[in-house]
C-alpha cells in the first residue's frame, strides 16, 4: 500500500513505516502531522484524485528538524580580473516517519427532514420606482481647412 502526497511543492511516494525528508515544517519532535493533499492511493487498485482524493490522509510522526549537507556555490567570470563569488547553503528539513495511510470515505450529505408545521411567511410584492431622464445631445460639425495650398 502506498500513496503519493504533495508537500513543499514536491510530490513524494510514501509507504507506512518509511522515513521521509520534507521541506521544513514548524513542528516539534513527536508531533503528528497529517498530509491531506493525497494525489494517488494504491492498495489493490490505483485511485487517482482530481487533483486530490477527498478524505484521504497520510499521518506522520516528526522525528527531528535539521539542516542538510552544505553545498558550495562558486561563481566566476573569466578575463574580468578577480571577479568571483563563493557562497554556501544548508537547506533546512524535517524528518518524518509515516505512521498510517487512510482512505476516508467521502462524506454523504444528509439533508435534515423539513417539518410540515413551519409557518410560511407571505411574500409582499415589491414595487420599484423607476425614473427616466432624457437628455438632449447636440453635435456640431466643424470643417478644418488645410493650411497648405495645392499649387
Amino acid at each position: 500500500m502506498y500513496a503519493i502526497i504533495e508537500t513543499g511543492g514536491k510530490q513524494l511516494k510514501v509507504e507506512t513505516g518509511q522515513e521521509i525528508y520534507v521541506e521544513k515544517l514548524d513542528l516539534n519532535p513527536d508531533d503528528v502531522y497529517v498530509f491531506d493533499k493525497v494525489l494517488a492511493y494504491s492498495d489493490t487498485e490505483l485511485k487517482l484524485g482530481n487533483p486530490y482524493i477527498k478524505g484521504a490522509t497520510v499521518s506522520a510522526k516528526t522525528v527531528k528538524n535539521g539542516k542538510g549537507k552544505k553545498i558550495v556555490i562558486f561563481k566566476y567570470k573569466q578575463k574580468k580580473g578577480s571577479t568571483y563569488r563563493k557562497q554556501g547553503h544548508r537547506q533546512p528539513y524535517t524528518k518524518l516517519i509515516v505512521e498510517a495511510i487512510s482512505l476516508g470515505e467521502p462524506k454523504k450529505e444528509v439533508k435534515p427532514v423539513e417539518s410540515t408545521t413551519e409557518t410560511v411567511k407571505e411574500a409582499k410584492p415589491t414595487v420599484k420606482k423607476t425614473t427616466t431622464k432624457t437628455t438632449k445631445t447636440t453635435t456640431s460639425k466643424s470643417v478644418k481647412k488645410d493650411d497648405k495650398s495645392k499649387d
